[in-house]
């Protein structure tokens, strides 16, 4: 079975809702007693690819702060084993089920460790291979992931709960959260729209969980707007990464040194987007986005639904249609590439249309 798809505006108009669904039903299968080994896990390991790796920052943070020795690793590092790791629990992650790296790191999962599987789509050939598994529910997603994300992100923190032993957990309100972020995501994202999509490149800051936010935004950024586009944590930013800025949108999550980090950007010159729960001004180069105060994970998300509108309308600005790819390849995901609903289009610069292929 395939997970049905929606378009990328869909996604946002519906993730609220199908957050607080998805919260539900992770809650439920974490209780139950086919999860009793992932609820025990000591030494967790995550894994995963793309969009499914940033959002394993979040887990690793909450974790770490609760004692637990824990990691992230990319599941092409250890297609070929687990050795090197100390892990009792492998946790591999990927929404659909197919990515191939995914596959082989789980296959090859040394002897004795559990090898638990969290994703949307079920059954898939990631959740035949695991010993339990946790998923989200066949929620229709977006091909350039909306729900799919942000669904990671709730169950990866459900799940770090259940191994950390939290009670209770912070999803209650998040339909009505993320509804409001996007209300005014949407505004201010429209007054920086035009600027952002002249933008020859992007740079994304963060620390601690919204690290996520980071790697996720300039994934979007690359995969939906076309714009160049790397994450970097806020400490290193520091260490010289920052010299290159010029004609660049910087997109900095945080309330410690990211605010004057910010601003020192937009007093350069710099197209900056602050997303803070702290109070902040405004200036001709730099938009502020202040988010509700919250849980780690929970901020993530309603980062993530910022970062999803402004992906929207830098897309919109640049003439870049959502659901297309420039670049399809047939060996990331077991089975192949499947075309039904899938535009690949020829590279268009900024203010093009992209055209998909003739047939």
């Amino acid at each position: 079975m395939s997970g049905s798809r929606i378009t990328f505006i869909e996604g946002q108009a519906g993730q609220g809702a199908a957050l607080a669904r998805i919260a539900a039903r992770v809650r439920t299968r974490l209780a139950s007693p086919e999860c009793a080994a992932l609820r025990a896990a000591r030494r967790p390991l995550f894994a995963g690819m793309g969009a499914s790796y940033a959002a394993l920052a979040v887990p690793v943070q909450q974790l770490r702060a609760a004692g637990v020795v824990t990691q992230r690793v990319l599941s092409s590092e250890i297609a070929t084993g687990t050795a090197g790791f100390d892990t009792d629990c492998l946790i591999a992650v990927s929404q659909g089920g197919r990515s191939c790296e995914t596959i082989a790191a789980l296959r090859s999962a040394a002897p004795g460790i559990t090898r638990a599987a969290l994703l949307n789509v079920v059954p898939s050939p990631l959740g035949d291979l695991a010993d339990l598994t946790v998923d989200l529910g066949n929620e229709p997603d977006s091909y350039a992931s909306t729900i799919g994300y942000t669904g990671a992100v709730v169950a990866l923190d459900l799940v770090a709960g259940a191994v950390a032993g939290r009670e209770g957990d912070p999803w209650g309100g998040i339909a009505e959260q993320a509804t409001a972020v996007h209300r005014r995501a949407a505004e201010v994202v429209a007054g920086l729209r035009g600027r952002g999509a002249r933008c020859i490149a992007s740079d994304a800051v963060a620390a601690g969980a919204s690290r996520a936010s980071a790697e996720e935004g300039a994934l979007l950024l690359r995969e939906v707007v076309r714009m160049t586009a790397a994450a970097s944590t806020t400490r290193n930013y520091l260490h010289g990464e920052m010299e290159s800025a010029g004609d660049t949108l910087h997109l900095v999550f945080g309330d410690g040194r990211e605010i004057e980090l910010a601003r020192s950007l937009a007093a350069a010159g710099h197209l900056t987007l602050l997303l803070t729960t702290a109070e902040a001004e405004p200036s001709d180069s730099l938009s502020v986005i202040r988010l509700p105060a919250a849980p780690d994970a929970v901020r993530v998300v309603l980062e993530a639904v910022v970062l999803q509108e402004l992906a929207a309308q830098l897309s919109a600005e640049r003439g870049v249609p959502i659901e297309s790819f420039v670049f399809a390849h047939d060996d990331t995901k077991q089975g192949g590439l499947r075309k039904a609903g899938f535009q690949v289009a020829a590279y268009a610069p900024a203010g093009d249309t992209a055209r998909p292929p003739a047939p």
